[in-house]
């Protein structure tokens, strides 16, 4: 705000071009403030200049997008070849040990998926989410932090060295502990713990590339093939109310306890819907193995290697002959109610009231350092997983339609899994931007309608979308389950469609201005 007798505002150079140059004070009248720069201002300057930039031409922003989003898929291309390759490189290393017991395979699997797409992927989403934010409200976003680096010093770099900030201040910031919590030190530091470790194991369910031969070893991406798998999923995750629980209780802090006994609530009523939405998935594909269901949306490595023998393009797997089998076909309304769960589940916004922070409220807000950053990387890693569980029981998982048995012809089985876990990969970062998106799109619900959305609206929906499939099942098999598939996603865009046009005729017409007499 400016001074009375200022002319300029606090955050705005005198020479930065956003305003004209003041008239000159009448004879006789003093400047109260002289009119310098503030130190604000000359950070700002420091980093876009004394004027305001011009926008570029179009031409030269849509060469900088092209070239941009090529070496975001070049990077990811990579990435995907590096996740087969530390496999090998871990069944290489065991090979040559004589006690391995045949855990070197799970053992690359999880340093590949685990500490290098999990880890990597959420630490990487702490940033996205706040860049994300501000694009979304206009704002440049993070831009502050610098890296101590000769010809880089100076240069914002888009926020990229604020990941390394916050690392380090997590890790070097101050251990508090609450002397409420001395009574419980043990599970005041055990509840952390809890909250961390089963995001990370939900994952080891999840294949996120087909078994190959890879450089003379068989290798697949997928830690353990396990034949409950989505019972293990579930199992875990409910593991998560436990830290959320405790570090409330062990706070001794009355906000602290109400966002736990918030959370704690809030993951038990949606833990039942979550699962009602899969059991749509499981009629359709018949197991509860995520490896068997993306099995059955794609051709799978014999269907392949006998388009390559033959010269076939033809998918036997396409419903209709045309349509993917993925389950997004079959169950459209389950994965939007999937996903609504999801998210609740893992108090991701618009529903994270166990952590509001314009409350003061959180389960976690005894928490400092390190202990506070576990909190913090265990959501975004959930964010990860689910977005990780969702493509492969919905999304087809790595499979790429209707141009497989071509591509590994061209490529190769090789070639063609690398390319399928670049589809993976692409898919679970399509839906993680989806959450990302409701984060700043939703304001928070209150914590009665969180409440009343899981138990008197997803719930009765997922239980009728049980019978219906079931039902259909029975009577007309898979195509009717595909053809219910087709129903309910010309319901849902015809609602979405009818919801816009309400919005848009429920505007109130500015009224005519009254005639002059």
């Amino acid at each position: 705000m400016a001074h009375p007798s200022h002319p300029y505002p606090d955050h705005i150079a005198p020479d930065s071009g956003l305003h004209p140059e003041p008239a000159p004070p009448p004879p006789g009248v003093k400047l109260a403030i002289p009119p310098v720069p503030t130190p604000l201002s000359r950070l700002a300057a420091k980093d876009y200049g004394s004027g305001v930039s011009a926008k570029p031409e179009f031409g030269k922003w849509l060469l900088g997008t092209v070239i941009g989003w090529a070496a975001f898929a070049v990077v990811l291309l990579v990435v995907s070849w590096l996740l087969y390759a530390i496999t090998w490189a871990s069944m290489w290393v065991g090979d040559r040990i004589p006690l391995d017991w045949g855990t070197s395979q799970p053992i690359g699997n999880i340093l590949a998926l685990i500490l290098v797409l999990i880890m990597v992927t959420a630490t990487l989403l702490t940033m996205a989410d706040r860049k994300w934010s501000a694009l979304m409200q206009d704002r440049v976003g993070p831009n502050r932090a610098r890296l101590p680096i000769p010809g880089l010093s100076e240069r914002p770099l888009k926020g990229i060295p604020h990941i390394a900030a916050d690392v380090l201040k997590m890790l070097f910031k101050e251990d508090f502990l609450p002397g409420g919590a001395q009574p419980n030190k043990f599970l005041f530091n055990l509840a952390p713990l809890l909250a961390f470790a089963p995001a990370f194991c939900l994952f080891a369910v999840v294949q996120v590339g087909p078994e190959i031969d890879f450089g003379g070893r068989r290798v697949a991406l997928q830690v353990a093939r396990v034949d409950w798998g989505m019972l293990y999923v579930f199992a875990l995750a409910s593991l998560g109310v436990f830290g959320t629980a405790l570090a409330g209780w062990t706070s001794d802090n009355k906000l602290a306890l109400l966002g736990g006994l918030r959370a704690s609530a809030q993951l038990v009523s949606y833990e039942v819907t979550l699962g009602l939405t899969l059991v749509g998935t499981f009629i359709a594909f018949g197991t509860l193995r995520l490896d068997s269901m993306v099995a059955q949306q794609g051709p799978v490595e014999a269907m392949l290697k006998s388009a390559i023998r033959t010269g076939s393009s033809a998918d036997p797997t396409l419903v209709f002959g045309w349509l993917p089998g993925w389950g997004v076909l079959f169950q459209p309304l389950g994965m939007v109610l999937f996903l609504v769960a999801a998210m609740a589940e893992i108090k991701r916004p618009p529903f994270d009231a166990p952590e509001g922070e314009s409350e003061i409220i959180g389960y976690f807000l005894e928490y400092s350092g390190l202990k506070n950053g576990l909190f913090l990387i265990a959501e975004y890693a959930e964010v990860v997983v689910i977005s990780g569980i969702v493509t492969a029981i919905f999304l087809g998982g790595y499979h790429i339609p209707w141009f497989e048995p071509q591509l590994a012809r061209a490529l190769g089985l090789t070639g063609l899994a690398v390319l399928q876990v670049f589809a993976f990969l692409v898919k679970m970062l399509l839906i993680i931007f989806v959450q990302m998106l409701a984060r700043w799109a939703f304001p928070r619900f209150r914590y009665d309608q969180i409440m009343r959305l899981g138990w008197k609206m997803m719930l009765p929906v997922s239980l009728l979308n049980v019978v219906l499939s079931a039902g259909i099942w029975l009577w007309a098999g898979r195509e009717g389950l595909a053809w219910m598939g087709i129903v309910e996603w010309a319901a849902l865009l015809f609602y979405l469609a009818l919801s816009a046009g309400t919005k848009e005729s429920a505007e109130p017409t500015p009224h005519a201005a009254p005639a002059a007499h």
